[in-house]
């Protein structure tokens, strides 16, 4: 495993991160599994994980703090997510900042997240929507700023929407913010456009999200690939984006040097990126561990391909069902 410094937080962080969210908030999930996927995980040199209070109502959170309790002797990083009060995924500029992080709600939250992890300090917590008229809010700073003076946080993130990767630019420039959670991944690339060189000049660090698109650079889903109604997935990969994500998908296939599995071409498109500090990937079962951990030993992809698969940015627009 290789590790990257996490912007000005100064934490050496795997560039593999564990991400929690279908441990909870997905179908098939199974509790000892996920223990044993994130100790193993652990085992293997991991050592940043990512949570947040919507992944089961706790549920993740309980999950990790259970594997931190368990490895005492090792220095592991925790982030979660405070969720939105008004239940609104993703947040809309109609939304009031009041509405969605009033203090009160943020000290609750923070509160809770913090028992479930049984940590003293959270070491990163995030917003888990975001809209960027709320940056001038002065709730906002003094929030955070508290978050911070009371030892409840080490360091604060925000959690970007989907494709909306300028969403963050004020936010980033009060001061307040010392990491971005955002989607970057073989098709969506735009964080390089804004995001990224702002982070850079910063020294904000940056958390790279669905780097599998939610499953299509997995390498196993097809045209017939249905979830069940309860599985989020089952609107995201429905028939408006299904069809068109898989003649994406075919194209890439068509790419892959021999012994490269998709998936591990699309985690080293991600880690060719110096301005990505750690990208966060679903590993609920044990193997999907073994897959994707040892893909930080494997380093950057070459040259000529990683300027073959630029070619296939895919820029799009947040939809209801993208939600």
């Amino acid at each position: 495993m290789n590790y990257r410094t996490l912007g000005r937080t100064g934490f050496s962080v795997s560039e593999i991160a564990h991400g929690l969210w279908g441990m909870s908030g997905w179908s098939g999930s199974d509790d000892q599994q996920s223990l044993a996927a994130l100790q193993l995980a652990v085992d293997l040199g991991c050592n940043f994980f990512d949570s947040a209070w919507a992944y089961g109502e706790g549920k993740s959170d309980s999950l990790l703090g259970q594997i931190l309790s368990r490895n005492p002797g090792q220095r592991l990083y925790a982030a979660s997510k405070i969720p939105p009060l008004n239940d609104k995924w993703p947040a809309s500029p109609k939304d009031k900042y009041r509405e969605v992080f009033p203090a009160q709600h943020v000290f609750k939250y923070a509160q809770c997240i913090r028992e479930k992890l049984s940590l003293r300090t959270i070491d990163l917590l995030q917003f888990h929507v975001w809209d960027d008229r709320w940056a001038e809010e002065p709730e906002f700073r003094s929030t955070v700023e508290k978050l911070k003076a009371d030892g409840l946080i080490h360091f604060f993130d925000l959690s970007l929407n989907r494709w909306e990767p300028e969403n963050d630019l004020k936010a980033i420039h009060t001061g307040l913010v010392d990491v971005v959670q955002v989607i970057y991944n073989i098709f969506d690339q735009s964080p390089e456009d804004q995001l990224f060189p702002v982070c850079r000049r910063l020294n904000i660090g940056v958390i790279a999200r669905v780097p599998l698109d939610e499953g299509s650079l997995g390498g196993k889903m097809t045209r017939a690939t249905r979830f069940p109604r309860n599985d989020w997935r089952s609107r995201y990969f429905g028939k408006a984006n299904l069809e068109k994500t898989m003649a994406r998908v075919d194209e890439l296939q068509k790419l892959l040097p021999e012994g490269m599995s998709l998936p591990e071409m699309a985690l080293r498109f991600i880690l060719s990126n110096p301005d990505v500090s750690a990208t966060i990937i679903g590993m609920r079962k044990p193997e999907h561990v073994q897959q994707n951990v040892g893909v930080s030993d494997a380093g950057k992809l070459g040259v000529a391909l990683l300027a073959t698969l630029k070619k296939h940015r895919w820029d799009r627009k947040p939809k209801p069902w993208s939600d």
